[in-house]
């Protein structure tokens, strides 16, 4: 019986107990956190993290733009965020006249500060456990659909209460697979400035090739700054607007770090899914993931020559290469990841301990026994189906074919006139939209690259899926054009009417009901609609499997905690305010290997290489290297410039505040080391890292390099 349990705790350590493992609920710190946090060096309270009662690090800590996180620096709402964050912004505000990309940009004053339409920082007003009401209503006699409906009714009840008389908004999120449920009250400001970034040469330094790895010397970081009305409340871009006045900014800190300090970051992880069966790794690593890094690879290869050939392709495509080659990287890391982990071995021993633990007792075999077989079936039908799912999306969304996502435009449009009654006002309205967004879409867009590119993925798709999951076209490309993909790009792009920006604006303006038969005659047309109505059909079948998946998941979920009932669980990444917090720290990722924790400025000039764009220092930066002019931010006569920490995180953290233990900004999260990017499936305490820039350069880069130091004066700067 002593063998069993200590294996029992093994397998639980294992899975669910690593050193700086966990993506915890601030509200929550005090019940289950704050204890071993302050073990480990934190020297303030929960309520410093996290209060609706006073001012906290929850109010300067901010979701920026979709995807990102940012943090107040100032009491004038300056914003720190990554370079990668703020690049479409960056790319927005560029062109070969006034290339940002590459040169920087720095506003000397408020009134040269860039206004960014559409982009958004969104801050927490409270969170709230509203699980019962939520489930009010919910018995276990229901039907998936059933379940699903009444808890949908019961959110929107809750989300409307809770914003009622306010311009706040609200969300309720689902924690533990849809055993606890979280209402989030936010506030949305819409007015949001570029007030600094640096040039690609130290913001993107390394590009794609340092992208996940260490040692990194990226000074991944760029400043905004909040706007707001006159009563400090949310409003619309105006000139008139004035800086936003926070409740609460992080003190920067110059005191810089050591090994075995105590580190905290918070932010906003997007996704995890730690707690899944080995199944689920299976399909990932052995079904999905190698076609779909076949096809990135294949874009990646055409964008990169193309982009390498002409600076201005270079700038349409930055963005789009970046967001390409970002998930292509991550998916080989955590395959190669796991693999060295064992992890499927792990799960599958975990499960086979938990299997026993059901069949001990008829209820929970009753509720329990059947579980994995359950899932080893639906696993077995959705790999195929959320491989076709997601080669499809890659094909005609994510950076796929260009020409008919730009004829998909055109859609809304077509609709407006299908409908009995036609609405002038609408279809003026609409005209001009589509016309926005085409003219948007012309000035990232390069026709040559497009056409090459659509021919080779739709080789990959047709060679990668099943012949029930090929869209309608490729009847026409084997019958007219006897599989020669080439023939058909060729046919299509001498033959579509979205050839140019000027053609399409005139299309735009000329369109009427009878333009609805020349619009579905058009090969771009013919092609987005095949792939979309192809789309729809999976998308059916995978929203039934994952329909079933979820209902599993949930109760797998229940389950693992009544096994684990001595334990405290962390709920996965749901892109909702997590606190993670660990220690600066080294690592070996391979044998007789041993990576040191900070990277200096001579890091840079090793790497620096003027023949290639990603590792070209500027010349200021070397100038100020010769001269060991760091000012205030260097250490021992070098300047540090990335750190590396055990904190869990995951793409969501980018841009997220690193806190020391005294609750002072030493640094600005941006990525993962390469080693450990299967954290989101499986934390490996040994080699999972965060990579965050070292505040102390990002202050050299703005007061040193940019000249920008009048930016420091509105600092809280701790020495």
């Amino acid at each position: 019986m002593k063998k069993l349990l200590l294996f029992l705790i093994t397998i639980h350590l294992s899975l669910f107990s690593f050193a700086g493992e966990g993506m915890w609920i601030p509200m929550l710190l005090q019940k289950y956190n704050i204890e071993e946090m302050q073990s480990m060096g934190f020297k303030l309270t929960a309520e410093d993290i996290y209060s609706i009662n006073k001012a906290s690090m929850k109010d300067a800590v901010m979701i920026f733009g979709g995807g990102c996180t940012g943090e107040l620096i100032s009491d004038q709402g300056l914003i720190i965020t990554n370079h990668h964050c703020g690049f479409s912004s960056i790319q927005s505000h560029s062109s070969v006249e006034h290339d940002y990309l590459t040169d920087g940009f720095w506003a000397m004053s408020k009134e040269d500060e860039l206004p960014n339409p559409g982009l958004t920082v969104t801050f927490l007003k409270y969170m709230k456990d509203v699980t019962d009401s939520v489930l009010n209503g919910v018995d276990e006699s229901m039907t998936m659909n059933e379940r699903g409906k009444l808890i949908k009714q019961n959110i929107k009840k809750i989300e409307e209460e809770a914003i009622k008389n306010t311009h706040y908004t609200a969300v309720v999120k689902p924690f533990f697979h849809g055993n606890q449920y979280l209402l989030f009250v936010n506030e949305v400001y819409k007015d949001v400035r570029l007030v600094g970034a640096p040039p690609s040469a130290i913001g993107d330094f390394g590009g794609d090739t340092d992208n996940w790895m260490w040692p990194r010397h990226t000074g991944d970081f760029s400043l905004f700054r909040i706007y707001a009305d006159k009563d400090n409340k949310p409003a619309e871009y105006s000139p008139d607007n004035q800086p936003f006045k926070p409740k609460k900014h992080f003190p920067v800190s110059l005191k810089g770090i050591q090994e075995g300090d105590f580190t905290m970051v918070f932010g906003y992880p997007g996704s995890t899914d730690q707690y899944v069966p080995s199944f689920h790794l299976k399909m990932l690593t052995e079904t999905v993931y190698p076609p779909l890094i076949e096809m990135r690879t294949k874009k990646l290869e055409i964008m990169n020559r193309y982009m390498n050939q002409d600076p201005a392709v270079r700038i349409q495509y930055a963005a789009k290469n970046a967001r390409v080659a970002n998930s292509w990287k991550r998916w080989r890391g955590e395959i190669r990841g796991l693999k060295k982990l064992n992890a499927i071995e792990k799960k599958e021993n975990y499960q086979a301990q938990f299997q026993k633990w059901a069949q001990q007792d008829k209820e929970r075999d009753k509720k329990y026994g059947n579980l994995l077989d359950h899932f080893q079936t639906l696993y077995q039908k959705m790999g195929d189906v959320k491989l076709a799912r997601d080669l499809l999306l890659e094909v005609n969304f994510r950076n796929g074919v260009e020409i008919a996502q730009l004829a998909s435009m055109f859609s809304p449009l077509a609709d407006a006139f299908e409908k009995e009654e036609v609405d002038p006002e609408e279809i003026t309205e609409l005209k001009e939209t589509v016309k926005t967004n085409v003219q948007d879409f012309f000035k990232d867009y390069h026709q040559p690259l497009d056409q090459e590119l659509t021919s080779q993925i739709l080789k990959i798709y047709r060679e990668k899926v099943k012949p029930e999951f090929l869209p309608p076209i490729y009847t026409l490309i084997d019958k007219k054009y006897k599989g020669n993909y080439n023939k058909y790009t060729e046919n299509l792009f001498q033959k579509t009417h979205f050839i140019n920006e000027q053609v399409t604006i005139d299309w735009i303006d000329a369109f009427t009901a009878k333009s609805i038969k020349k619009l579905k005659k058009d090969p771009a047309w013919e092609l987005y609609d095949s792939f979309i109505r192809t789309y729809r059909k999976i998308y059916s079948q995978y929203q039934s499997l994952s329909l079933t998946n979820d209902s599993l998941d949930r109760i797998y979920m229940q389950g693992q905690m009544a096994f684990g009932a001595d334990r405290v669980f962390y709920p996965d990444a749901n892109f909702t305010l997590r606190v993670t917090y660990g220690q600066v720290k080294g690592y070996e990722p391979r044998d007789a290997v041993q990576y040191h924790y900070l990277t200096t400025i001579e890091g840079i000039m090793e790497k620096d290489n003027p023949d290639i764009y990603d590792y070209k220092v500027p010349e200021k930066l070397k100038e100020l290297y010769r001269n060991k002019d760091f000012g205030r931010y260097g250490q021992n006569g070098s300047l540090p410039v990335c750190f590396i920490a055990t904190n869990h995180t995951t793409g969501g953290n980018s841009g997220s505040p690193v806190i020391n233990a005294e609750g002072h900004l030493i640094g600005v999260n941006f990525d993962r080391a390469w080693e450990g990017v299967m954290s989101d499936l499986m934390f490996n305490p040994e080699q999972s890292r965060n990579i965050s820039l070292d505040i102390r350069y990002a202050l050299f880069v703005i007061d040193k390099f940019a000249g920008a130091g009048y930016l420091l004066d509105e600092m809280t700067l701790v020495e």
